[in-house]
């Protein structure tokens, strides 16, 4: 059975460049969402089994969601998507429980590679 994973960033375009990489790879990508609060409620309702996460987003921010699915499962797999130059962030959101980080733009190896050693 294939890998469901949830795909959260503001831009369409990065959603789209992911789930294309996620399909091309054997992934089954069982939603989207735009921002933190959507994705908070469509982990609840879904529950894939891996996240990827964009960090800087409108409303909730990608570290904040984090935490939030966190508490909801404490077995959460997420991986953040951040641009270059965001290394701050990305220690904020490991320390909060993400299992590992991608750059943008993304390089489809990196992404699979990074996926395969967090699903394990």
């Amino acid at each position: 059975m294939a890998n469901k994973i949830l795909i959260v960033d503001d831009a369409a375009f990065m959603r789209m460049m992911i789930k294309d990489i996620l399909s091309k790879n054997g992934y089954e990508v069982v939603g989207e969402a735009q921002d933190g609060s959507v994705a908070v409620e469509k982990y609840k309702e879904l529950k894939p089994d891996l996240v990827t996460m964009d960090i800087t987003m409108p409303e909730m921010d990608g570290i904040a969601a984090l935490k939030e699915i966190k508490k909801f499962d404490a077995n959460a797999k997420v991986i953040m998507c951040s641009a270059m130059g965001q290394q701050a962030m990305v220690i904020d959101a490991i320390q909060a429980g993400a299992k590992d980080f991608i750059v943008k733009p993304f390089q489809a190896d990196r992404v699979i590679e990074a996926i395969k050693k967090t699903l394990g």
